[in-house]
């Protein structure tokens, strides 16, 4: 029978690839939650502004469980007849597209067509359109494109950080600078302990999620969106509390990074005020 050259052969006595896994490291993953864990701490987080040339606007937010998203804005720009989006041709039109990288998360890398996440792109629509002062763009469009390129728990939330200061980089004005926040509940736990900014392991093990898109400065809800089996309303009233205190801690870090990032090299980033002093401070004459 002749050789098929095509084929590189496989060697004539292999091992398993289990061998080479560390003992106990199976059983590592599905160690309940560290012990001391705070329920309301937040993530390490890393923001940052005017990460892409060739964007209107563009942002980086990277959390210390391992998810990075990066976000582009274009436009505006005129609206195709019959799109899709939120919004109306008088008043502006907001879409929004929401992407995974093929090796963002585990397991078998896939195609890019599989990769695009309707459901999350119409959260995001949603809640960014809240933000976003529409009324100011007639018959235009406002594309934003989020782009997950590592998984590792509350992806949403993440992508609407990192979505609200590319608006705001791109110079789109907003009512305010959106801050998002994602809980889980834990398994096995009597009243039912919510987690605020899961990590991977958190998220997977989960009985429900909720994330929490809020307008700080307003004190104003822009997105909600929840799945599982949460419990009495009782229980979703604490993830909803947890989470909005939250993004009033998570406010000051985005905002921090959207002023160096607007404020040119070699000058100091201004102070941050309490709106008790903006109240107080004389306004400049004009």
């Amino acid at each position: 029978m002749p050789l098929d050259h095509r084929r590189v052969p496989g060697p004539e006595e292999s091992q398993s690839s289990l061998l080479f896994v560390a003992e106990g490291a199976e059983e590592a993953e599905k160690k309940p939650e560290k012990p001391g864990r705070d329920p309301s701490a937040l993530q390490a987080v890393f923001a940052r502004a005017a990460v892409l040339s060739q964007a209107k606007g563009s942002a980086f937010v990277e959390l210390s469980g391992g998810t990075k998203v990066l976000c582009g804005v274009y436009g505006p720009r005129e609206a195709p007849a019959g799109g899709g989006g939120a919004g109306s041709e008088s008043g502006g039109r907001l879409v929004c597209e929401f992407r995974r990288a093929p090796f963002s998360s585990r397991g078998p890398r896939r195609r890019w067509s599989s990769e695009r996440d309707p459901c999350l792109a119409q959260a995001l629509t949603e809640s960014l359109s809240a933000a976003a002062r529409l009324s100011r763009y007639p018959r235009a469009q406002l594309e934003v494109s989020a782009l997950v390129l590592q998984d590792g728990g509350s992806v949403l939330a993440a992508a609407l950080c990192a979505s609200g200061l590319a608006l705001a980089h791109a110079g789109v004005e907003l009512f305010d600078l959106p801050a998002a926040c994602a809980l889980a509940l834990a398994p096995g736990t009597a009243g039912g302990e919510w987690l605020l900014q899961p990590d991977e392991a958190e998220t997977r093990r989960a009985r429900a999620h909720l994330t929490v898109a809020l307008l700080p400065s307003l004190n104003q809800v822009a997105g909600l969106l929840g799945s599982g089996e949460g419990g009495p309303p009782d229980s979703w009233a604490r993830a909803l509390r947890l989470g909005l205190d939250g993004c009033h801690r998570l406010y000051p870090l985005l905002r921090k990074s959207l002023l160096r990032a607007l404020t040119p090299k070699g000058d100091p980033p201004p102070p941050h005020k309490t709106p008790e002093e903006e109240e107080g401070a004389p306004h400049p004459i004009t």
